[in-house]
């Protein structure tokens, strides 16, 4: 551990700026600081207990939160993040947090970032960001859900939206080879199925998923497009890297193609998936 404590990886706003120190991590509040760690204690008091607990503010611009043990993936992400298994224990966390978090009134005066929340609003803050950097697993579960920075306020089908694009993968199979090695052996609509199933979706939010989908896609480019514009750094090195916008356009087309296919296998077809075509999830466990 050096003088500023342990470095703690994973991610991209933050890259290099989060560190451990014992029981406490220390991380770039965000602008809104005071009324997301309103809303994580909230959490805790609706019996939410798998959000780190907020400790205080530093005078030079920083949030402690209490550290969760546990394992984080990381790119290009391990057999063990994409197991049938732990889709299931992502979907169920989601869930959890939705329910205890719709009992928790939103502060509509804290300045929620908009960068990837829901365009039609919502009474119930979304974590926007449930990626498997900010996942934390035990015994190949999920087990806690981290940095809220990117939460605002939403619908519960938007939160579902932006984490099936990660945890699916719902990307063309050329844009998710490099992150996810084992995505050949993984079918996408099987998995989607899988997700809804956990999280527990009703028959009509099944319906609109697809939908809501591509328009969580939509505002994710629009995200990416404007931190190039403004010159980030990381985003533009990363664009660079990851195939420029034609890897977006084939993003958006694959997702239009399969519209049909990802409302079949949540309406209709059972999990596991059967008939011509289809593989099985892959599952290390």
């Amino acid at each position: 551990m050096t003088a500023e404590g342990e470095a703690l990886v994973g991610g991209m706003a933050n890259a290099g700026a989060i560190f451990r120190r014992g029981t406490l991590v220390e991380r770039p509040a965000p602008r809104n600081a005071h009324a997301l760690h309103a809303y994580l204690l909230a959490l805790k008091e609706h019996g939410f207990d798998a959000a780190p607990t907020p400790v205080g503010l530093t005078e030079d611009g920083r949030e402690q939160l209490t550290f969760i043990p546990g394992d984080v993936a990381l790119p290009p992400f391990a057999d063990w993040a994409m197991t049938r298994t732990a889709l299931e224990s992502v979907g169920r966390l989601l869930r959890r947090l939705h329910e205890a978090g719709a009992a928790v009134e939103i502060d509509t005066g804290a300045g929620w970032p908009g960068d990837l929340a829901d365009p039609e609003g919502g009474t119930m803050l979304c974590h926007n960001d449930v990626c498997p950097e900010n996942v934390v697993f035990r015994d190949g579960s999920a087990a806690a859900l981290i940095d809220f920075d990117m939460a605002a306020p939403g619908r519960p089908l938007w939160d579902v939206a932006m984490t099936a694009r990660y945890w699916i993968p719902l990307l063309d199979p050329a844009s998710a080879a490099p992150s996810y090695p084992s995505s050949s052996g993984l079918d996408a609509p099987v998995r989607l199925r899988i997700l809804a199933d956990s999280y527990g979706l009703t028959p009509q939010d099944r319906a609109e998923l697809p939908d809501v989908i591509e328009q969580a896609t939509e505002v994710c480019r629009t995200f990416v497009a404007r931190r190039v514009a403004d010159g980030d750094p990381v985003y533009v090195q990363a664009l660079a890297e990851r195939g420029g916008w034609e890897r977006w356009d084939r993003i958006q087309t694959w997702l239009g193609e399969r519209r049909e296919m990802f409302t079949e296998a949540l309406l209709n077809r059972p999990p596991g998936g059967s008939g011509p075509g289809t593989t099985q999830v892959r599952d290390t466990d």
